[in-house]
């Protein structure tokens, strides 16, 4: 329960825990910047760590001189990259071993190849929306390894959307952090970049299950 209270303070709080961080240990944040990332993206059984806020309070530090903007953004986007090429090896490996078990009620060919043809049509711009939407970032990749996308196809579009996402919202944060309505309401705005996203997500759903009943 402690931890469990530790990281929900963290997530809402990630500026505080930051700026502590960096005035007691000084660039080693670098290195908390890439795990948690990294981790965020990289495994399966960690979707709730930070990612859009993270990012944005990181764009904030960088624009009052606490970090570096170049640093940190190579430092974030190698942790992204990675971190996707991670958890879609993690769903190459594991897709094909679930696939021998073709008599098994786990296992459905049909879904299996429209996940694939959806991912060969579909997949380029789904890796990279994905990026800004919690819990769907962590999984997509996974997915995508399943779905058995091709590597160099994923790959392209993974540096794309990683590119993207870290240099657009750190430099948000940067223009915008030190602004004083910002500072007072950072905790309203992280707040808003985490469930937005998963209403848009829910909102989509709702109505893709709604469709075949209405035709």
């Amino acid at each position: 329960m402690d931890l469990i209270a530790f990281l929900l303070d963290f997530i809402l709080h990630v500026d505080q825990h930051l700026e502590n961080f960096v005035t007691t240990y000084g660039a080693w944040v670098y290195a908390l910047l890439f795990l948690i990332v990294f981790v965020e993206t990289g495994v399966v059984v960690m979707p709730f760590l930070p990612g859009d806020s993270l990012l944005f309070v990181v764009g904030a530090l960088c624009g009052v001189g606490l970090l570096s903007f170049p640093i940190a953004c190579v430092v974030l986007i190698a942790a992204a990259i990675l971190g996707d090429q991670c958890n879609y090896a993690i769903g190459r490996y594991f897709g094909p071993k679930v696939f021998q078990w073709e008599q098994s009620r786990f296992f459905n060919k049909k879904a299996f190849d429209q996940a694939h043809a959806f991912y060969e049509k579909y997949g380029g711009i789904t890796i990279v929306l994905a990026r800004f939407m919690p819990f769907i970032r962590t999984f997509a990749p996974f997915v995508a390894g399943v779905a058995a996308m091709s590597r160099a196809k994923f790959s392209a579009w993974n540096v794309g959307g990683a590119l993207i996402w870290v240099l657009g919202i750190c430099t948000a944060g940067y223009f915008l952090g030190s602004f004083p309505w910002v500072k007072a309401n950072l905790d309203k705005i992280i707040w808003a970049m985490i469930l937005l996203p998963g209403l848009v997500v829910l909102f989509g759903a709702w109505k893709a299950r709604r469709r075949p009943q209405a035709s």
